[in-house]
């Protein structure tokens, strides 16, 4: 099977290949840490997650590099708007980041630069494209002039005389451009307060760079002049990415990025998710409801990341009723006794997890289709759950290669690792009073006092706590809050 991914450059679903066989170099646009990021950013982060552990997956080293926006105009406004410095607003902001990051399952990720630790290279960037005779300076701004770049704009498809008529208003509109068309590059001269908050010395002038040449400088500074793959949120397309393809190529004279990716937007009761219409959620919000993170997460990947999602509350408890399929299922696989020799008709299981590998990667191969991978993965525990409800005895090979097969899914999803750690962790130190309840409980249905017993099954269910009898007595569980 071959991998193929859409690429948004060419609108098209192209066979992938590494420019370096086996290793893939990976830009993620990463968040601006001026206040903490809702689960619409997290979508993306996500499916970026879940495109990286299935390159992983299928046998590539990848080399991510994910930036921190930690300068520019939202940044420095709200140091302004506080009274504080630039580090004041974006330290914590940066630590909660990274903790929703964690609290999500994401991987670790190679390298993630910091836009204040990189003004050098970006300055280079700037002196290159002024070489090269891209560029025009006015008022200590240096400015990119899009007329002399050839092809601008063809990642979102946009003529670019389609852009004379009124100028793009992205922060950009107190600088003198000769063409409203034109952007930013180094942004200098005096400006309000900006100097108070964040300005570096260049060769025109004290200043700051421009949110578009952060990107570029920090990319090729660890992947090279040539990435392999650039993602982000479709929201980025234009002007973001459209102006890095500028002022990358403009200096190199090589493409930036042999793939973009794009994920589509979240939304939330059918409108877009976001800070300005305040109808966002985040991470920490969600936990507070007694939502678990790998219900979030489950959600976050569930469609395909070309297509925009709706979340709900509701979806979300659906996600997390689906997480606990996949969990309870092995549990079960892990639980089954099993046999060497369990005779001619006992169930293939071994088949059936051979074919849930064949589609599932039949699937992510087919530009990473989520929601299709994981229909073939319920339907793999729809089928080994009727094979072992009807099985006299099953075979330990077969219980081992369905149990390797939930190890390889969740190596690309990432939920039921989540779910053991919350499972973990939620029943740490109350053990011992669940099982002296269960007695107490056991002891009540013993006397045939069955008010008692139900009483005591309310208090657990109270504490988060599921009981479950069955032949062999009484197991419990942990589940969420919001059920």
């Amino acid at each position: 099977m071959t991998l193929r991914f859409h690429n948004t450059l060419t609108r098209t679903v192209e066979d992938f290949e590494p420019a370096e066989p086996g290793h893939v170099r990976m830009y993620t646009c990463g968040p601006t840490v001026y206040d903490r990021a809702h689960i619409g950013n997290f979508r993306a982060f996500a499916w970026e997650d879940l495109l990286r552990r299935y390159l992983k997956w299928r046998g590539y080293r990848v080399t991510q590099v994910m930036n921190l926006t930690d300068v520019d105009d939202r940044t420095i406004q709200a140091a302004i708007d506080r009274g504080i410095s630039l580090d004041e607003v974006t330290a914590p902001v940066t630590e909660s980041f990274f903790e929703d990051w964690e609290t999500l399952g994401l991987e670790s990720v190679e390298r993630n630069p910091r836009a204040t630790e990189h003004v050098p290279q970006m300055i280079e960037l700037v002196r290159r494209l002024e070489g090269a005779g891209f560029t025009y300076e006015k008022d200590g701004s240096v400015y990119f002039a899009i007329d002399r770049f050839p092809g601008y704009g063809g990642l979102a498809n946009i003529d670019p005389e389609a852009l004379r008529i009124g100028g793009r208003v992205e922060g950009d509109e107190n600088y003198s451009k000769e063409n409203p068309r034109d952007f930013v590059l180094w942004k200098g001269g005096a400006r309000d307060r900006e100097g108070e908050v964040a300005v570096w010395d260049s060769p025109w002038g004290p200043g700051r760079p421009g949110w578009h040449l952060e990107c570029s400088a920090m990319a090729m500074e660890y992947l090279g002049e040539t990435l392999d793959i650039h993602t982000g949120g479709v929201d980025n397309i234009f002007p973001h990415h459209v102006n890095e393809i500028a002022q990358s190529e403009g200096a190199t004279g090589k493409p930036f990025a042999r793939w973009w990716m794009h994920a589509e937007h979240l939304l939330s009761e059918g409108e877009k998710m976001s800070k300005s219409l305040g109808n966002f959620y985040t991470v920490e919000s969600l936990l507070e409801r007694g939502f678990r993170p790998s219900a979030i997460r489950y959600l976050l990947l569930s469609a395909h990341y070309r297509t925009q999602l709706n979340f709900t509350l509701d979806g979300l408890k659906d996600a997390d009723r689906a997480v606990a399929r996949l969990y309870e299922f092995r549990r079960r696989v892990a639980e089954t006794p099993s046999a060497e020799h369990p005779g001619s008709d006992a169930p293939d299981l071994e088949g059936l997890a051979n074919r849930w590998r064949e589609a599932f990667t039949a699937a992510l191969d087919d530009d990473l289709n989520a929601s299709d991978g994981l229909g073939a993965t319920f339907t793999m525990v729809r089928e080994a759950n009727l094979a072992l409800d009807e099985a006299a005895a099953v075979s330990t090979a077969g219980l081992e290669a369905l149990r390797v097969a939930l190890d390889d899914f969740d190596a690309v999803f990432g939920v039921l690792a989540l779910r053991e750690r919350e499972e973990a962790s939620g029943s740490a130190g109350i053990e011992e009073w669940v099982e002296e309840r269960i007695a107490a409980r056991a002891a009540a249905r013993a006397d045939r006092d069955f008010a008692r017993a139900d009483a005591i099954r309310d208090e657990l269910l109270d504490r988060g706590v599921a009981l479950e009898d069955g032949p062999s007595g009484t197991r419990w569980k942990l589940v969420s809050q919001a059920d």
